[in-house]
């Protein structure tokens, strides 16, 4: 007998895009629906319940071992263990929110108008095919992602959220395996960069170029005006030196660098002049 279960995302926020690790971070709520025979009852002889809630992680009816399977996570599932509920018809609702960290492949070659293609891959880690039928579940405007308690983020635009559903087959098992892919197409927005990098390098390349439109004999307002530029183009190139220095060392950590022998001789030998003092 096969168990059709059923699963929807109500995305609420799009909490980080890390392009250098390739990792996009999300806050969504899961929405899973089957239906237990086992948990069926007649209201009129319960006094007209129609419903019960039962905890999730102490075990007491059975859940389906739906994971992301793309997880990034410290501990793969983040999702919380919350309260499903049951009705009196045996269908079973159970929507655990979480922070779901993802692995996703990212091409910067169009930066800052690029658009980076996302997905959330969903599937059983121990059901096949034939024995967990995992669906989409869709609204009635037809959305398996549901983006009404969406919050925008500030930096990339949600341009759409489509799903798909794949079978995949194995060479140990016969048996079908599918899973639910739930896209997020994200189109970064420029305007930041525009103005912060691109602007200012055209005026800067401009202006540069007016240099030319000087008079040739009068040489005192070229070098002035090439010893302005020099001195701007030195500060900016300088800036960027100190702002690569300290990004570098805000990222570095114990576990991925180690500290120098000679930085830590020379703390030491300063900390013991400022104690002596």
């Amino acid at each position: 007998m096969v168990l059709t279960v059923s699963m929807k995302i109500f995305l609420q926020q799009l909490l980080n895009v890390d392009e250098q690790n390739q990792l996009v971070e999300v806050n969504a709520w899961l929405q899973y629906i089957w239906n237990d025979y086992r948990l069926r009852w007649r209201p009129i002889e319960h006094d007209n319940v129609s419903s019960v809630r039962f905890p999730t992680d102490e075990q007491q009816i059975w859940t389906p071992d739906i994971l992301l399977w793309n997880s990034a996570n410290e501990n793969f599932d983040s999702s919380c263990r919350s309260n499903a509920v049951v009705y009196s018809n045996g269908d079973v609702h159970w929507i655990p929110p979480g922070i779901f960290k993802i692995s996703c492949k990212m091409d910067i070659t169009m930066f800052p108008f690029d658009e980076q293609i996302c997905s959330l891959k969903f599937g059983s880690w121990t059901y096949h095919g034939f024995a967990l039928d995992l669906q989409i579940e869709s609204d009635k405007d037809g959305s398996p992602i549901d983006t009404s308690t969406y919050i925008p983020n500030g930096e990339w635009d949600l341009v759409s959220s489509p799903v798909h559903r794949d079978v995949s087959f194995y060479q140990c098992c016969p048996e079908p395996y599918p899973t639910l892919k739930f896209y997020l197409i994200l189109k970064r927005k420029p305007f930041y960069h525009i103005f912060n990098i691109i602007v200012p390098s055209m005026l800067i390349s401009a202006m540069t170029l007016l240099g030319f439109c000087l008079p040739a004999h009068d040489m005192s307002e070229k070098i002035g005006f090439r010893v302005f530029f020099s001195s701007v183009t030195l500060i900016v190139a300088m800036s960027t030196t100190f702002t690569v220095c300290v990004l570098n060392l805000r990222y570095r950590q114990f576990a991925n660098h180690e500290f120098p022998p000679t930085v830590t001789r020379r703390n030491l030998i300063f900390s013991t002049i400022l104690l002596q003092k």
